[in-house]
């Protein structure tokens, strides 16, 4: 049972790390590249209060962004801006999301996301969540998928390994970290690969952090995995 009061708690408390570990950047290093390929330290930073944006719209009933081409143009608007600037929308709107998240409401009903993909209302702050935690690791000063809390790392993978399940593109795979074992890819009679290994690890492989060769391998090849 998703308990949605506990995730927006969660969220609180992880845009506060990277708050508080973001504000010791300057100008100059929040123009500096970011771990994610073309974009800067703002460009993250841009990205995570425009997806907050997104989200109050997801969970009041409008679209979550105008459209795809919106949302880059959004982005790009708003990456070279101070660090002052970039730290205060990031906490502007993230307080407009808790605000949101406050708010009675149904918590069971489905709500749509980008590309036509639905959800139930109740995983919105655990989505919020995962953001903010993988984009604090993106920003790549000092926060690494070691650092992520044991209970995110391992719903992250839960999240991650049913996003890939069913996926013809992914051959049947058996996950674990040694304590708990997850599945995903294709159904079929095909013998399955195993991968294990830390739950950072795994969580960065499945997230596209890492490329995996921190995973050991059985019955075959590490599997390519589609983007997310």
């Amino acid at each position: 049972m998703i308990d949605h009061g506990h995730d927006l708690a969660s969220v609180r408390d992880a845009t506060d790390r990277l708050l508080t570990a973001a504000a010791k950047l300057d100008n100059a290093s929040v123009a500096e590249p970011s771990r994610l390929p073309g974009w800067t330290r703002g460009h993250v930073l841009a990205h995570l209060a425009r997806n907050a944006d997104a989200l109050v719209n997801v969970l009041e009933g409008r679209p979550m962004y105008p459209s795809a081409q919106a949302r880059d143009v959004d982005i790009e608007r708003d990456a070279p801006r101070p660090l002052d600037v970039q730290l205060a929308d990031v906490r502007d709107t993230a307080a407009r999301f808790q605000r949101t998240g406050a708010v009675p409401a149904d918590w069971s009903r489905t709500v749509e996301l980008r590309n036509g993909v639905t959800d139930s209302a109740s995983r919105v702050p655990f989505r919020r969540w995962a953001e903010v935690e993988l984009h604090h690791v993106d920003l790549g000063i000092g926060y690494e998928l070691e650092d992520l809390p044991a209970e995110f790392s391992e719903r992250e993978i839960d999240f991650l390994a049913e996003r890939f399940s069913g996926h013809p593109d992914v051959p049947p795979t058996r996950l674990t970290n040694g304590t708990r074992a997850w599945r995903t890819g294709r159904e079929t009679t095909e013998p399955e690969v195993t991968v294990s290994g830390p739950a950072p690890e795994l969580l960065g492989w499945l997230a596209g952090r890492r490329d995996g060769s921190g995973l050991a391998v059985e019955g075959g090849s590490l599997p390519a995995l589609p983007p997310l």
